[in-house]
């Protein structure tokens, strides 16, 4: 079952920060400075952790994920904003 995850993080180094960006990039919907939005399954969730914990510094560095709940339940309509509208990306197949 795939849920939806909200990844947010501080990194204290610019070069590990564009790192763990640019690894972020490929698994969700990057929606504010250091906020992703992720549809992930479990394996696909303890991968990216993975990857993750060998980019940061445990020392000096935090990766928050929050579990919003299923895809096609409560993580569809969880996220709401004030100011500027929160829309979910777009979901379609792209045949190449």
């Amino acid at each position: 079952m795939r849920q939806t995850f909200i990844v947010s993080y501080d990194i204290s180094c610019p070069k590990r920060l564009r790192r763990v960006y640019r690894l972020m990039r490929g698994w969700g919907d990057h929606i504010q400075l250091s906020v992703f939005r992720c549809e992930m399954n479990a394996r696909e969730l303890v991968e990216l952790r993975s990857k993750l914990a060998h980019v940061i510094n445990n020392a000096e560095d935090q990766v928050l994920f929050v579990d919003v709940g299923p895809v096609e339940g409560r993580g569809s309509t969880s996220i709401r904003a004030i100011g500027k509208i929160y829309t979910a990306p777009e979901r379609r197949a792209i045949v190449v």
